[in-house]
């Protein structure tokens, strides 16, 4: 898994695939609440693949669950969301801006997530009007998939 950036002639705009590095160039979120490790592939407003790797020591897995370390679902959700906060957030107009949830439609989870896992997180936004926006979002864990639903955010004028 790469840790780095490569970034582009253009402003320091980072270029899939880069790690944290580029991603806090985007995305506002820090340690311990930044919960992307790589972003893949993106296509700036359209579509973004990221990945995370869950640790054995992330903070929420000690009283989530002791002897049993599940990924609360709602982090999950969360992670997805900073997904897709990087193709929205990646756009020339939309650059150091906040994206904030603004629904969350059809969340599915269909298989635990633990120490060890990767998880491939990917959102297609599929609609964005002005600065409300949709995105398809889904979470798989070696090719299978652990969560699913509908995110809308909308950008901080």
């Amino acid at each position: 898994m790469s840790t780095g950036s490569t970034l582009s002639a253009f402003v320091n705009e980072p270029t899939p695939p880069f790690g944290r590095e580029g991603i806090e160039q985007i995305l506002p979120h820090r340690e311990p609440f930044l919960l992307i490790d790589e972003v893949v592939e993106l296509r700036p407003g359209a579509r973004v693949v990221a990945r995370k790797t869950v640790r054995p020591d992330e903070w929420y897995l000690a009283g989530h669950f002791p002897g049993r370390p599940v990924m609360p679902g709602v982090l999950i959700v969360e992670a997805l969301a900073q997904t897709g906060a990087v193709a929205v957030l990646s756009e020339t107009a939309n650059r150091g801006k906040l994206a904030l949830f603004a629904g969350i439609d059809d969340v599915r989870f269909k298989r635990i997530v633990e120490p060890g896992d990767e998880m491939e997180l990917t959102c297609d936004l599929d609609r964005v009007r002005g600065p409300v926006g949709r995105g398809k979002a889904t979470a798989r864990v070696g090719g299978e998939l652990a969560a699913r639903g509908t995110l809308t955010f909308a950008v901080e004028q």
